[in-house]
């Protein structure tokens, strides 16, 4: 495998030429010896499909995923397969749950005949007394709180999907963005609690990208929610993500004190300005090939082996913590720490210390320039197109070893 940059990058993800100016720039290369190529990831299988998954974890952590095979790695990153399991019982899941992806479209598709034609909605199908705007659009008129609910959502995912990725070739197509509309209106219409809220759009994007067929890629967006759908809960008080940001207050409080109390007399103590950074996990702060390469590393890091039977059947118990090396080395590198300490469940996630490790990057200028909350963002601000990944969950790391440290000794 040959180290290239952002041109062999640009082959995977082909940017628009009137937008070429106006995108960050990438700093991520694939490197031979350290990047997960496709000879590296084929020879991890064994015959009947068994995947070593701390050997894989382990070159992940040192330089991310080759490009033509990130959609199948993050299919396992993201726990969509047991990597203990063979070519063949993958196979059997995989068309299983295809099936069952095209029978919830389909079901989609009678209420809104509209999804699985290739074309998607911007404006709203129901007016304000509930009343189909464009009949011809609606498959059923219902009186159902939950249908309704649904389908005044799905204007608004159109809406988005519009403006997903714009500076993306992918997105050129009409019919690349109805795939995007389609996944997101499934999804909704499944999560009752939570349905589609803005930035799922982004989540979802390069997993379209990545994965070809619609339904496995429907599959994968669903395990990526499973992580990061607490962020989206929205209530009339508050935000999911919110919780997030509390943990990152008691991190830079345990750490760097000083920074905390000139960021509480900033009036930033709610740390409010890294809303954006946990909410939709760095992606207006890189490149889009960046993004991918940061995602990849962080989930290789937290990577825990039973997230596939923690998904399949959450009622099922999952076993003590191993104490052994062999079962330790199938976790990434921070959910290792996590366990070794037994602080597992507290410590929030990757995403939350890598803000922390921003914050500490800019710390110097922030506690010199910052005079109000709005030079805390202008700041931070600086940081697109200059924050390196594998730098800066590098540093994640070593802050989640001083925050552990001091959270023991308190």
């Amino acid at each position: 495998m040959r180290s290239g940059g952002a041109t062999e990058l640009n082959a995977f993800y082909p940017i628009k030429p009137e937008c070429i100016a106006d995108v960050p720039p990438t700093r991520f290369k694939p490197r031979a010896g350290k990047t997960l190529s496709q000879r590296r990831w084929q020879a991890s299988f064994s015959e009947d499909g068994h995947l070593d998954i701390a050997k894989v974890l382990r070159r992940i952590q040192r330089g991310g995923v080759y490009p033509s095979i990130k959609g199948e790695v993050w299919e396992f990153l993201l726990g969509c397969y047991d990597p203990n399991s063979t070519h063949e019982e993958r196979n059997e899941l995989k068309q299983r749950r295809r099936g069952q992806y095209d029978m919830w479209k389909a079901e989609c598709q009678r209420m809104v005949p509209v999804i699985g034609t290739g074309k998607f909605i911007t404006t709203p199908l129901l007016n304000d007394d509930g009343e189909p705007t464009d009949p011809s659009l609606v498959g059923i008129h219902t009186s159902d709180k939950k249908v309704l609910q649904w389908m005044q959502l799905l204007h608004q995912i159109g809406l988005d999907v519009v403006r997903t990725d714009r500076a993306l070739v992918f997105y050129e197509t009409e019919a690349n963005q109805a795939k995007l509309w389609d996944i997101l209106s499934v999804y909704a219409w499944l999560d009752n609690d939570i349905g589609y809220v803005q930035g799922m759009n982004d989540i979802c994007s390069p997993l379209l990208i990545l994965i070809e067929n619609e339904a496995d890629c429907f599959w994968c967006f669903d395990r990526a929610m499973r992580r990061m759908r607490e962020n989206f809960r929205c209530t009339a008080s508050s935000m999911g993500v919110q919780s997030q940001l509390g943990v990152l207050s008691q991190i830079i409080k345990t750490v760097d004190p000083k920074l905390h109390h000139h960021l509480e007399d900033l009036d930033g103590g709610e740390y409010l300005f890294a809303f954006r950074m946990l909410m939709v996990l760095f992606r207006r702060e890189f490149s889009f090939a960046d993004t991918l390469y940061l995602w990849e590393v962080m989930w290789a890091m937290e990577y825990n082996p039973n997230i596939f039977k923690k998904y399949e059947d959450p009622e099922k118990e999952i076993g003590p913590s191993p104490t052994n090396n062999k079962l330790l080395k199938q976790y990434g590198k921070f959910e290792r720490k996590n366990v070794k300490t037994g602080h597992a469940e507290e410590t929030g996630a990757l995403s939350v210390f890598l803000v922390a490790s921003v914050l500490e990057t800019k710390n110097r200028r922030i506690l010199n320039e910052a005079k109000g909350i709005d030079d805390v963002v202008k700041i931070l601000g600086d940081i697109t197109s200059s924050l390196d990944a594998k730098k800066a969950c590098n540093e994640a790391l070593k802050i989640q070893k001083k925050y552990l440290s001091k959270a023991k000794k308190t």
